[in-house]
């Protein structure tokens, strides 16, 4: 098995994509140039870890966006399943669908990781903040679903 393709590091240029939203919709990163944006990659809606995450995103959306910050959450899923996760937790920020995993490879964000003690290949749970001009502001790998947000704020001065 590989690790992940690449490793992101401040200072970076952040890859953008171009991924359908739960509704179908194309959103790129480029579009949101001007913004602050926290991208973060997630293993599958509806799970546990997966819904507290993006849960906590939700709860605190309001202060990131009275900021300027904007958060698009990617996971391999497709949209139909991100339309049935969005109505159930009262999401209200871009869920985007990555089936062919470009974005979750580009970002170092898909590849070998531990799961119960065993080496698997899948997503790698990961956050960044990409600054008004796309480049890499802070990358945070093998986060934890539970208390991430809290960590963001903190490091984000909020």
């Amino acid at each position: 098995m590989s690790t992940a393709d690449t490793r992101l590091e401040p200072g970076d240029t952040a890859p953008d994509f171009t991924l359908p939203d739960a509704d179908g919709t194309p959103v790129s990163l480029s579009g949101l140039r001007g913004r602050r944006v926290i991208v973060y990659f997630y293993p599958a809606a509806s799970t546990p870890g997966c819904t507290k995450e993006a849960c906590d995103f939700r709860d605190n959306l309001a202060e990131l966006d009275r900021i300027g910050i904007s958060v698009l959450g990617i996971s391999p899923d497709a949209p139909a399943k991100l339309a049935a996760f969005r109505e159930a937790e009262g999401l209200n920020f871009p869920l985007l669908s990555d089936p062919e995993r470009k974005a979750l490879h580009a970002y170092g964000a898909f590849g070998e990781k531990k799961n119960y003690g065993r080496l698997i290949q899948g997503v790698i749970r990961s956050t960044f903040v990409i600054d008004a001009e796309g480049r890499v502001e802070k990358a945070y790998y093998n986060v934890r679903a539970t208390g991430h947000v809290d960590r963001l704020r903190r490091d984000l001065g909020l």
